[in-house]
């Protein structure tokens, strides 16, 4: 699956449903679910800026996303438009696109793994259960966790 490492705090608004556009300097072709990876180096001014005051997970994948489309961004005007989307800083004001996220899940348990640049492929093992008594714990506690989460 792919795998993109996004700077917390904005990893953590995109997976609470707060960060709808990821801003880049890169355009991509892909389009689909991503998991979205926490680098370990946290921009305390941003978290600061946006008044994030929780502890942020770090080199882990956090959650996973559905990168739907791509905006390209022709003038300053149309960045700053989108503030409420994509919440960078005027620092960051000189990207040019903007990967339009939906459907944010975040993950119960983080995944531990070192990050990559762009877009990168990882193989998350899977985990073999032979007991069905604890695969069907399992899936109630599941079910219950997303009922609850959803109503």
């Amino acid at each position: 699956m792919k795998c993109l490492s996004i700077s917390q705090p904005f990893a953590y608004l995109i997976i609470a449903g707060e960060k709808s556009i990821e801003l880049r300097n890169w355009n991509t072709n892909f389009r689909g679910e991503f998991l979205i990876h926490a680098p370990i180096r946290i921009k305390e001014k941003d978290c600061k800026r946006l008044k994030i005051t929780k502890k942020l997970i770090t080199g882990a994948i956090i959650g996973k996303v559905t990168l739907y489309n791509v905006k390209k961004y022709n003038s300053d005007n149309e960045l700053k438009r989108d503030q409420k989307f994509h919440l960078a800083s005027k620092e960051f004001h000189n990207k040019k696109y903007g990967f339009i996220l939906k459907n944010a899940k975040q993950f119960r348990v983080p995944i531990p793994l070192m990050g990559q640049l762009g877009f990168f492929d990882v193989k998350l093992p899977k985990t073999i259960i032979r007991n069905s008594d604890i695969v069907s714990d399992i899936i109630d506690e599941e079910f219950r966790y997303q009922w609850v989460g959803h109503h």
